[in-house]
């Protein structure tokens, strides 16, 4: 079993804020995040996908394939974006670091997950200090 990874970049504004919660309990929850202007990251984002490598090609995948499915999926739709107005989920899910990271994966799977391989985890960067990571 092989690992390889991908990494991407996308800038995108968000605010975390629960509807069911009362602008003071927000407050109290995501902090200065929680106001509806919102603010902005630069994210990084780090795709592994795991497999056996081809005997024929010497690849688990072609890294221009992984590198193309990411723009599509990921980097064109959230890119330069206002998570909670442009980007559905996040019109009605909360954009913390833990829902964008399984909302890429959620696009990235169907696209992975085949002849032989898995996607194996979504590492997502909000900053150059904090990351989540989700597997599947």
């Amino acid at each position: 079993m092989v690992s390889i990874t991908r990494k991407a970049e996308f800038s995108a504004s968000h605010f975390c804020s629960n509807p069911q919660l009362s602008p003071e309990e927000n407050r109290a929850l995501y902090g200065k995040s929680a106001g509806p202007n919102g603010h902005g990251h630069n994210y990084v984002v780090e795709v592994t996908v795991r497999g056996e490598v081809d005997p024929v090609h010497g690849m688990v995948m072609d890294l221009k394939e992984l590198k193309a499915v990411l723009e599509r999926e990921v980097i064109e739709p959230f890119d330069h974006r206002f998570l909670n107005r442009e980007v559905p989920p996040f019109d009605r899910v909360t954009p913390t670091p833990e829902n964008i990271a399984r909302e890429i994966w959620r696009r990235l799977s169907p696209h992975l997950n085949q002849n032989g391989r898995r996607l194996y985890s979504v590492r997502l960067y909000e900053t150059p200090d904090l990351y989540v990571e989700h597997y599947g």
